[in-house]
């Protein structure tokens, strides 16, 4: 976990001045009054001003992911465990930097995971990278001491409606879950294969396969050994290709695509096929309509053509 932007939380506080505590903001027992505003919301364009509007009565932490990223999807779903656990004292707002980047730009977002607090309408970095549950609880923590220094001492009211609603998992998407809950990647790919075999169109069953087969590949990998033991032997394909994975798990999609790319330019063959099929991949799992693999497709033609 990298932390940025001098977060003492604690000095901040002493920076700014404590805001008026408005009298809806508390009851007159000195408790919190309940907030009517979503447990979890997700950010967009049209939605900001209202996540901003609440952040005057009740803490906004927001983290910036891509679903891409499995750090970053963790550290989303850490922080909404934990906005259920300590009962609505925050409102958290996942942002996604895919498909709402104009939002991650507004808030000077440049990596993912990103998490920051809104509060009184104005943003608190907070930190950069993945983060354990004691950390985050730590730092939310702090967060809310800054909070109530500013009058912002609200809580989300909270009740069994206001987590958003999942869609329906199918019975594909329950099976391979089970597998890979179970540790066991090769059924979840498995299921996958069946299901694209029967369904050779259905190009969500196919980026489900490639990310499956991802995740199985950075099963209990450190990415950083992995990314510095690529850059050790830019010579062996395979290294290079886990390079990639490994970029990819860090959010850095730029770092992915480039070295798969640098792995097809650099070998000749079997090796430079397999760099190929492998960047494809990436291609499914990053997402067809990317600027970053819109970028690499034009490469890729280039170094092959």
């Amino acid at each position: 976990m990298s932390m940025f932007g001098a977060v003492d939380l604690s000095a901040l506080a002493q920076r700014q001045k404590p805001a008026t505590t408005r009298p809806e903001a508390q009851g007159t027992d000195g408790a919190a009054t309940l907030y009517p505003a979503p447990l979890i919301v997700d950010l967009t364009a049209e939605n900001l001003r209202d996540v901003a509007q609440a952040s005057t009565e009740v803490p906004v932490v927001v983290v910036a992911y891509t679903p891409r990223s499995q750090v970053s999807a963790d550290v989303a779903a850490q922080l909404a465990d934990l906005a259920v656990d300590m009962g609505g004292r925050f409102e958290l707002a996942r942002l996604d930097a895919d498909t709402a980047p104009e939002v991650a730009r507004a808030l000077q977002v440049t990596a993912v995971p990103t998490v920051l607090a809104l509060l009184a309408g104005q943003p608190v970095p907070m930190f950069q990278g993945a983060a354990s549950a004691e950390q985050l609880r730590q730092i939310l923590d702090q967060l809310l001491e800054l909070a109530a220094a500013n009058g912002v001492r609200g809580r989300v009211a909270v009740d069994g409606d206001q987590d958003p609603a999942e869609p329906e998992e199918t019975e594909v998407e329950r099976a391979a879950r089970e597998a890979i809950e179970r540790g066991d990647y090769a059924a979840a790919i498995e299921v996958y294969d069946h299901a694209v075999a029967q369904n050779p169109g259905d190009t969500a069953l196919q980026v489900a396969r490639s990310q499956v087969r991802v995740l199985a590949r950075m099963d209990g990998q450190d990415p950083r050994a992995l990314l510095a033991a690529a850059d050790a032997a830019p010579e062996d394909v395979e290294a290079a290709l886990v390079g990639a994975d490994a970029a990819l798990a860090l959010g850095d999609i730029d770092g992915a695509l480039g070295r798969a790319l640098e792995a097809v330019r650099s070998h000749t063959g079997e090796e430079r096929e397999k760099a190929r099929l492998r960047l494809l991949e990436l291609f499914d799992v990053i997402g067809a309509g990317a600027p970053e693999v819109v970028r690499a497709r034009r490469r890729l033609a280039t170094l092959l053509f």
